[in-house]
Order: C-alpha cells, then structure tokens, then sequence
C-alpha cells in the first residue's frame, strides 16, 4: 500500500491533461483535494481520440479537486506564460509542473519529416523545459515543489536510435532537463522523471503501435498516476535526479499485486516499453517481453 499522504489543496500545473496520463495524474491528486492547471490544445472533440480539456476539467471535479481548463499549445510561450500566470490567479500559486505532454513518430531518418522532427522536439525537448523555467518562479516559493517529467532513463544503447532517430532525441530532451534542473536546484526544487517498464494503453500507444491487440499487452496508465502520487509525496532533499521506473516506485511502497493494472487480464504477457535499460527487466519479478 502506498503510505499515507496528501496533495489536498496542493497545485499541480499538467500539460497534456485533457486524456491518458495527464489527465490520470491529475484525477489521482484530484481525489485529495488538490488544484490542477489542466494544459492541453484539444477544446473540441477529435474524431478520433477521446476527451477535451474541458471535459477533464469535469472529471476533475467529480472526484473532488478544482479544475483549471487552459487551451494551450506548448510550444508558444506566450500561451504557457498566459497559462501560468492563469493558474496563479486561480489559485495563489503553483507546487507541481507535471511535464506530460508529448509527440511520437516511430519513423527512420530518410521517412521522417523536418515538420514531424520539429513537431517532436518542440513539444517534447522544448515544451519540457519552457513549462519548466516559467513555472520555476512559482515552484520556488513553494513547500516541497516537484518537477516531474515522463521521460525516459538516459540509457544510450544504440538500438533505441536505430528505428527512430528523431523520437529519441526528443524524448531524451526531456530527460536531460531532469539531469540537468535536479543539480541546478537541488535542494530547492525536486525534478525528477518518471517512465514505465511496461507499454502503456493511451491513444498514441494504440495508434503508434497497434490498436487493441496492442492495448491487450499494456498497462493502464493509473499504474503512473499512482507512481507520480508517491514520487509528489517525497521530500525535496531526499528525492531528485532520479529516472524512476513506475513498477520500481510502486514496490518501494509496498505493493506486490500489480494486476488491477492489466486491462487484458493478469496473466496475459506485457510488452515492456521504449527506453528501459536491461537491468530493470532484469530486476523486475513482473513477466515482461524486452523492447519492441
């Protein structure tokens, strides 16, 4: 069981909160009482992928937190710096810069287009670190302020730029920030990121990678809202410029029963995700096929 703790009346400032682990996160921390900043540029429904940042507002709401809905396309810095300064007049201040947001393209150097390259390291490398540094201000006079991005251990195994150039250097963007903004303020501002051992089921995983049967091989993305609770619980000087693996948050605080995240049944084989080194499969007790 995770221990006992609380993020009631904390803010949390998420990008990429309208579905999938955005919107987990902040469902989670909305159940304490927390305020959430909900970030994302979907304000009407996609024909394809479910929810709206309106629509996780009213999420948010039902599970008893208090729901800040910002259309916002990260990569202007003119709209975060809006939506910052829109979550600090709703609520006094900001705690957590949640960095979730992100662009995927599995595709090879010669059938990847600068378009689709800058799409992903705006969002992802930059998108990362401009919520960062326009959150910072605020997180400094916070108690206990985390930073948190879902990003990848910086594991340089050549096999994880073989397929995807592009898409690795801008998701490893994003876990630079935490090695480098964990040194620039330790001791003032934990930063940390977090990444699953296992796929996720999410709208990009489903669309990237293989719709239902893929889904079936996944994990539901509660299994990082629950992991990001625990990391958003930990103190400042004891936690930051960690890459922590969501499974491994999770054992630390005592769980042993991962199966109520296995939408495909518990004993069905899990597909384990982009970016994890071999040594965590190799000290996971959990069934998982290596790599994709």
């Amino acid at each position: 069981m995770i221990r006992a703790m609380s993020l009631k009346d904390k803010t949390l400032f998420i990008s990429g909160a309208s579905r999938g682990i955005g919107l987990q996160i902040a469902l989670r921390a909305a159940q304490d009482g927390a305020n959430v900043a909900l970030i994302a540029k979907t304000a009407e429904p996609h024909p394809k992928l479910p929810g709206t940042v309106f629509s996780a507002a009213k999420e948010v709401v039902a599970v008893g937190g208090k729901a800040l809905p910002v259309v916002c396309d990260i990569r202007d810095e003119a709209q975060v710096q809006a939506a910052v300064d829109q979550g600090i007049a709703a609520f006094g201040g900001i705690d957590v810069c949640i960095n979730n947001a992100s662009a995927i393209a599995l595709t090879g150097t010669l059938k990847t287009d600068m378009k689709r390259y800058d799409l992903m390291n705006q969002v992802n490398a930059r998108g990362t670190f401009m919520c960062s540094k326009l959150t910072l201000p605020h997180l400094l006079k916070a108690t206990n302020p985390h930073i948190l991005n879902l990003a990848p251990p910086l594991d340089l195994d050549p096999k994880w730029f073989a397929g995807h150039v592009a898409y690795t250097m801008a998701k490893f963007g994003m876990s630079l920030c935490t090695l480098g903004m964990a040194a620039e303020f330790r001791g003032k501002v934990a930063v940390n990121s977090l990444w699953p051992i296992t796929a996720i089921d999410t709208a990009a995983v489903r669309f990237a990678l293989g719709g239902d049967a893929m889904a079936a091989a996944c994990r539901s993305p509660e299994i990082l809202a629950d992991a990001a609770y625990a990391i958003l619980s930990r103190p400042v000087a004891d936690c930051s410029g960690n890459f922590f693996i969501d499974e491994e948050v999770l054992r630390a605080e005592g769980m042993t029963d991962f199966s109520r995240y296995s939408p495909g049944g518990a004993d069905k084989p899990l597909q384990g995700d982009f970016f994890v080194p071999d040594a965590v499969f190799d000290r996971s007790p959990t069934k998982i096929k290596r790599g994709f």
